[in-house]
């Protein structure tokens, strides 16, 4: 018995277990989970292979419930292994440049200068910008704000179109031993460079770039953007989540994301291709450096409200995906983690390929009392659903209470997003991925 018969909270510590323990044993419940999956899919195969040949329902099937189910299972055990390293340094005050690349942002440059002004950063930050040949008053306005402000602003001119190039000629120009990218359409929180540089300051020497959360400003226009709001909100910053506990995020964004100024120069910068950032962060990989993420350093970017914009933003990053898998394959990275969470990205063609010319027809002939592919037993997957998406909420809204954030009320866009986002995204990417192979002309507006 305790003295004076007082109840005493002791405070349960659980074993350090190796990252590397970690991704076998969450492999191990993936693999658990697809084997149940094949157990109860098994009549599924066999009355689907009657109609389009065994080989082809078992493409369909793996494509469909297999690859998900085993991502999904891996996903959600390694996240509840997750556990951010304490940061080492509270209060950083190293200098940074921020670099922002504009094309035609007149309208709004100043909002985004504004939060750049009002970071809570005790160090210097030093804005560049790029106008990668406006034809608007981006460089004036900015000009203009930047002096009411007092900001250490630069402005540079770049006549050659692409985001690439506006960040080299840049990057040419930083001297601080860190360089950060952000979207001129896009807003930090007060607190995002502080967060953002503690990270980089308190990890290992061998980590080269932090990536950023970036979350959806403009969600209240219309059913899109709400849409979008859940996938930045719970499917993106999950998957980075994922990505950092291995300590291989897999792409630090242009939109907002911290970098070794000297390790990009040594890199080559940012290459020629319409997912610079996407292969910049593979060619890190590749070189032996890892990258992180601190989900805590937020910034809200302006999101497509349009399909047709919409369409041509999500194109771009599947064929991003490829430009990268193209350049450094995945069985070249050093890292067993990259090798793996690379190799993620070729199951995608195969998922992408699979709801595109399988589960979408199969839903339209589901409506004719036609079963083959998808079918009563196709509900049974919602709950599954909805409880990884109650996980993966939890942790974001414990994210936002710490920066004093506020989770708002999109029920409607969680229903849309949860049953038919998916019908939106496949037969984008598999668009993006024609356009690669046929070598069509790049768009990145």
């Amino acid at each position: 018995m305790r003295q004076d018969g007082q109840r005493q909270q002791e405070k349960i510590t659980f074993p350090y277990i190796p990252v590397k323990i970690k991704f076998f044993i969450c492999h191990g419940i993936a693999l658990l989970w697809v084997l149940f999956s094949i157990f109860l899919s098994l009549r599924w195969v066999e009355d689907l292979g009657r109609i389009i040949t065994i080989p082809g329902s078992i493409f369909v099937v793996t494509g469909l419930a297999y690859i998900p189910g085993y991502l999904n299972a891996f996903l959600i055990s390694s996240l509840l292994f997750d556990r951010q390293p304490a940061y080492k340094v509270d209060d950083p005050q190293v200098p940074v440049t921020l670099l922002i690349a504009a094309w035609n942002e007149e309208q709004g440059i100043a909002g985004t200068l504004r939060k750049v002004a009002a970071q809570n950063y005790a160090g210097q930050i030093r804005v560049i910008l790029i106008d990668n040949n406006s034809t608007d008053r981006t460089a004036a306005t900015a000009d203009t704000i930047g002096q009411e402000l007092g900001l250490s602003l630069r402005i540079l001119r770049e006549e050659r179109p692409g985001k690439h190039h506006a960040l080299n000629r840049g990057l040419a120009e930083v001297e601080t031993e860190l360089v950060l990218t952000l979207d001129a359409d896009t807003l930090m929180h007060k607190s995002a460079i502080q967060y953002i540089v503690k990270r980089m300051l308190s990890s290992p020497a061998d980590v080269c770039a932090v990536a950023g959360t970036v979350l959806v400003r403009n969600s209240r226009e219309n059913y899109l953007t709400q849409m979008q709001e859940w996938d930045y909100f719970l499917a993106i910053a999950s998957v980075k989540r994922l990505q950092g506990l291995y300590q291989q995020t897999l792409v630090a964004q242009g939109a907002f994301s911290l970098y070794k100024t000297e390790v990009v120069r040594a890199t080559g910068g940012w290459p020629d291709v319409i997912g610079e950032d996407i292969v910049l962060t593979w060619q890190f990989l590749q070189a032996g450096y890892r990258v992180y993420f601190e989900p805590l350093s937020v910034a809200f970017t302006t999101v497509p409200v349009s399909i047709l914009h919409f369409a041509r933003q999500r194109s771009r990053w599947a064929r991003g995906m490829i430009e990268g898998l193209k350049t450094v394959k995945p069985w070249e990275q050093p890292s067993i983690f990259a090798k793996y969470l690379t190799g993620v990205n070729l199951s995608m063609l195969l998922i992408d390929l699979a709801y595109t010319f399988a589960w979408i027809p199969g839903m339209f002939i589901a409506f004719f009392g036609i079963y083959w592919i998808v079918g009563p037993m196709s509900l049974l997957v919602l709950p599954i659903t909805f409880l990884s998406f109650y996980l993966l909420y939890r942790y974001q809204r414990h994210v936002f209470r710490t920066l004093n954030l506020r989770v708002r009320r999109n029920i409607r866009g969680f229903i849309l997003f949860t049953l038919f986002y998916q019908f939106l995204i496949s037969p984008i990417s598999v668009w993006g991925y024609a356009q690669e192979a046929l070598k069509l002309k790049r768009v990145w507006k």
